[in-house]
């Protein structure tokens, strides 16, 4: 089969695979501590084998499955290096690329789409992929008007794979949760599974393109590919050189990696404000360093395809309680909490100890430069998924609330990347220029000087 669902039952049965292949390791392992192991060697190795077979399933379904491992790949940071070490290739493999499919399919879809002369709308036509992610492929093309392009193209029966694979995921997410230590898995599956109507729909992604194309048009610090041309299941832009991040991460000098990361983290947060759109979809494939002979390096940005729509930029309680738990005022972020529903009503809690469970988790917020490592990472995730910790006790009787939950995924996705990145930010300046409320009574100041001139 050329596309990309193949037959479904195959595609079922692969998933299918991935528990009772758990299940089979488990069994070695209880034999392995059975002949004298001990359970955390035992326990390593298990963890080793059950992701080196997910992640290779993942990425050859490409579908649901790469998308789901693609979300996870960027919170490798906050594994156990001897954990993940071993599967590190093949994560980020899953940021990168995925096995192509068939020049034919590729053919069909565009004479389906552009019509029987596409050929004529290009100059040249590259016919092996650039790249191939988890529902379309990418080819690098001269457009008719001289331009070079990259052709962004729909694998068919993507929507059915989506939907299929994320359901059949959702049915063990339970046995995945060991992979990464304090993230729940299935709020994670269910909403990429809200997302997959948007995310096929070229038309939506190229509105959200061009509106970061045109805000971001001569930016010196982020470049957004405009687009060319649009149309179901092809999407034509600007194409854009430079070194993925992935590669970054990877072999990047530190100079790199620390200018990458300060670019990263502002356009996290200067996006919603300057465009109303948060750009919902942060795995390093999805950015390239380029270089530019004014400030040395600019952040590209690719795949506009998951985006959350904030009319008023950054909801103002994340700056207003972010700057009050740095200040220290328990009383008044516990009652922030609790009017934004991060804190039922049914649910009590000690405001000392919300902020204490707090303070960790904001820490690059704190400095003045902070740099992001896996360490770092690690010690935050391993904090909030110990069962015999006060922060794991906490962290089980908070909420959050649905309006929140993409922002919250897209935030710690990034800062996931900058961990794996090894960069030093200077974070709080990009909070200061772009995040509502963090500045302390930035509102008022505002009001009392134009009283004053007035």
């Amino acid at each position: 089969m050329s596309d990309l669902p193949r037959k479904a039952v195959t595609r079922t049965a692969k998933l299918a695979a991935l528990p009772l292949g758990f299940a089979g390791r488990a069994t070695w392992g209880l034999g392995k501590r059975i002949g004298g192991m001990s359970a955390e060697i035992v326990g390593r190795e298990l963890q080793q084998r059950t992701a080196e077979q997910l992640f290779k399933v993942l990425g050859e379904l490409k579908g649901g499955a790469m998308k789901f491992g693609q979300a996870l790949s960027v919170f490798e940071s906050a594994l156990p290096e001897e954990i993940a070490g071993p599967y590190r290739a093949a994560l980020t493999k899953l940021q990168e690329a995925a096995p192509p499919m068939p020049t034919s399919t590729v053919h069909s879809v565009l004479e389906e789409r552009l019509g029987e002369d596409w050929p004529e709308l290009f100059v040249e036509f590259e016919d092996k992929p650039s790249a191939a992610a988890s529902i379309g492929q990418v080819h690098r093309a001269v457009w008719h008007d001289g331009r070079e392009v990259a052709v962004k193209v729909q694998y068919p029966g993507a929507g059915e794979a989506l939907l299929s694979d994320l359901n059949q995921i959702g049915r063990f997410a339970r046995l995945l949760g060991p992979l990464i230590p304090g993230m729940d898995i299935k709020p994670l599956i269910a909403e990429l599974r809200d997302r997959v109507s948007e995310e096929l729909d070229y038309g939506l992604e190229a509105q959200a393109q061009k509106a970061h194309a045109d805000e971001f048009a001569g930016d010196p610090d982020v470049l957004v590919p405009a687009v060319v041309h649009q149309c179901d299941q092809v999407l034509v832009t600007e194409w854009i050189d430079g070194t993925p991040l992935s590669e970054v991460i990877a072999d990047g000098t530190q100079e790199q990696r620390d200018r990458a990361g300060q670019l990263l983290a502002r356009f996290l947060f200067s996006g919603p404000a300057r465009t109303r759109l948060l750009h919902a979809d942060p795995h390093p494939g999805n950015f390239r360093l380029l270089p530019d002979e004014k400030n040395g390096w600019r952040l590209g940005v690719l795949d506009f395809g998951t985006v959350d729509r904030l009319p008023g930029g950054l909801p103002l309680p994340i700056g207003n309680s972010l700057r009050m738990t740095l200040d220290g005022d328990a009383e008044a972020v516990y009652e922030l909490l609790c009017e934004e529903g991060f804190v039922k009503e049914s649910i009590d809690l000690e405001p000392d100890a919300v902020l204490d469970y707090l303070l960790p988790i904001i820490e690059p917020a704190q400095a003045d430069e902070f740099t992001f490592t896996r360490n770092w990472m690690r010690s935050q995730a391993a904090r909030v998924a110990d069962p015999r910790s006060p922060a794991y006790q906490l962290g089980k009787r908070l909420n959050l609330p649905p309006s929140y939950l993409l922002i919250h995924r897209v935030t710690l996705s990034t800062i996931g990347v900058l961990c794996q990145l090894g960069a030093t930010v200077r974070l709080r300046d990009e909070l200061e220029e772009w995040l509502p409320g963090f500045v302390p009574y930035e509102g008022l100041l505002e009001g009392e000087d134009a009283a004053a001139e007035a």
